[in-house]
């Protein structure tokens, strides 16, 4: 990854993050490679990479993390903050604590005059209250423009510090794809933690890469399933120590629960330190937890013991699903997440007979192709909306498709009166076999008792006029030349 990949995630080839359309359409130009790159000409908002890699690392134990950044740049941390409060208490911990979080806090004369020196400052003052084992630093728009040489610093004050300091360069400007903050968060973990040293293998390990939006149920399942094969799980980085990270070369095998994170470090841990690896699908809904199940049972030959675990699983599970597709059959349904959790999604609600009307995801490239083309065997033509963020876009499809549940981030679309549910959730269980089972009943309750979203139309307006929803969603996405 660091010899071969520069972090952001434009630079891979066939990537594309500003495109709209129908689903068949888009596919087939992707396929024949006349796909054009794009651009927006008006943009509502995007996440940027620096939140992922501050998400990513949040939980690490005896950590500290600095945002060399204006005050405004850690507001988004509230959200990784609170899930980290609630993974502490899921966890047995009865004193919760917040994350150790400090900002360089940049103002206008620093931006002319650079702001190295309180960055020197922060690193000292965590050190002095915190006597961490890891002081992160995380670049910014600000820091990036000023030209701030994190790196010189972190040499400068690593000659007399305990604590192992890491420079993460996630500089939002960077790249408009938020997974390229998961991709810098791992360069420096590469760099900084590994350092191309190879230990002894650790016979069923199995590195588990985990991103920050799995919740400890989820966690349990994954380790379970991996126990049934007679393996045991480096769960990392979330809710992880540096000793797990430094563990990482003992591993036999890796793969990941999501798709897109830490999909390029995995291929560096192949190159560096021969550990093979999986990468299928997330295991949301049954077609996919049996690929995530079976590619990992195959990197240990043990295919025949997952085959007989899914059998047993499926008789246990599929009568229940039968109840649930009761409720949803033919419901229509538009989804909103990350790449690897929206796609699988869409596999899930075909359990249930659902119908898939729209999808937004950030990112299209290969992975997402080969994803589109297994949709095609279960759905029909459906509208595709390549969107890191852009609410403004997806209010107009749901408001012009009218589906009868909407499943991701629910802010926007309970605001129109429609059922929502959260795929994201990082508080309940969504993945293995029994999160089948929840999710299902969860979208079921949601249509079925919509009256909370009904009542939030009625009192809650949404900042577009009636004539954007009458337009071309995709009007202000144009080819580049």
């Amino acid at each position: 990854m660091s010899n071969t990949y520069s972090g952001i995630r434009e630079s891979r080839p066939h990537t594309f993050n500003d495109c709209g359309g129908s689903s068949r359409e888009l596919s087939s130009e992707f396929g024949k490679r006349c796909l054009k790159a794009a651009d927006r000409t008006f943009s509502q908002g995007l996440q940027c990479q620096q939140i992922n890699s501050m998400s990513a690392l949040m939980s690490l134990e005896e950590a500290v993390f600095i945002a060399h950044s204006p005050q405004g740049c850690v507001g988004c941390t509230s959200m990784a903050t609170d899930i980290y409060r609630v993974g502490q208490a899921h966890r047995g911990v009865k004193l919760i604590k917040n994350p150790r979080i400090i900002v360089s806090n940049l103002d206008q004369r620093d931006i002319i005059l650079g702001g190295e020196g309180k960055l020197k400052e922060a690193i000292e003052y965590a050190k002095e209250r915190y006597h961490p084992k890891l002081i992160f630093i995380f670049t910014s728009c600000a820091s990036g423009i000023i030209g701030d040489d994190i790196d010189a610093v972190a040499r400068e004050v690593q000659e007399d510090s305990e604590a192992l300091i890491i420079p993460i360069h996630c500089d939002g400007f960077k790249s408009k794809v938020c997974a390229s903050g998961f991709d810098a968060a791992f360069l420096s973990i590469s760099k900084y933690i590994l350092k191309g040293e190879k230990l002894p293998k650790q016979e069923g390990l199995i590195n588990l890469f985990a991103p920050v939006s799995i919740s400890y149920k989820d966690q349990l399942e994954m380790e379970r399933m991996l126990g049934l094969l007679g393996l045991r799980a480096n769960y990392i980085p979330f809710f992880s120590s540096l000793e797990s990270i430094k563990t990482i070369p003992a591993a036999e095998a890796s793969t990941s629960i999501c798709k897109v994170f830490a999909d390029e470090f995995m291929k560096e841990l192949w190159e560096n330190y021969e550990i093979p690896f999986s990468h299928t699908v997330m295991p949301i809904g049954v077609r996919n937890t049996d690929k995530w199940f079976r590619g990992v049972a195959g990197l240990f030959g043990k295919e025949a013991e997952a085959d007989l675990y899914i059998e047993k699983e499926h008789a246990r599970i599929l009568p229940e699903i039968e109840k649930i597709k009761q409720r949803l059959q033919g419901k229509r349904v538009f989804i909103c997440g990350g790449t690897g959790r929206s796609f699988a999604a869409a596999a899930l609600i075909d359990d249930f007979g659902m119908e898939l009307v729209g999808l937004e995801t950030p990112t299209y490239d290969d992975d997402a192709q080969t994803d589109i083309e297994y949709l095609y065997a279960i759905h029909k033509d459906f509208i595709i909306d390549i969107a890191n963020m852009q609410p403004f876009e997806q209010i107009n499809l749901v408001n012009r498709l009218k589906p009868d549940v909407f499943i991701g981030v629910p802010v926007w679309s309970a605001r129109l009166g429609i059922p929502t549910t959260h795929v994201l959730d990082m508080k309940r269980p969504t993945m293995g076999y029994d999160g089948i089972l929840y999710l299902g009943n969860k979208i079921a309750d949601q249509i079925e008792n919509p009256g909370f979203n009904k009542k939030l139309a009625k009192h809650a307006r949404l900042p577009y006029k009636k004539s954007w929803y009458e337009e071309d969603p995709f009007k202000f996405i144009k080819p580049l030349e």
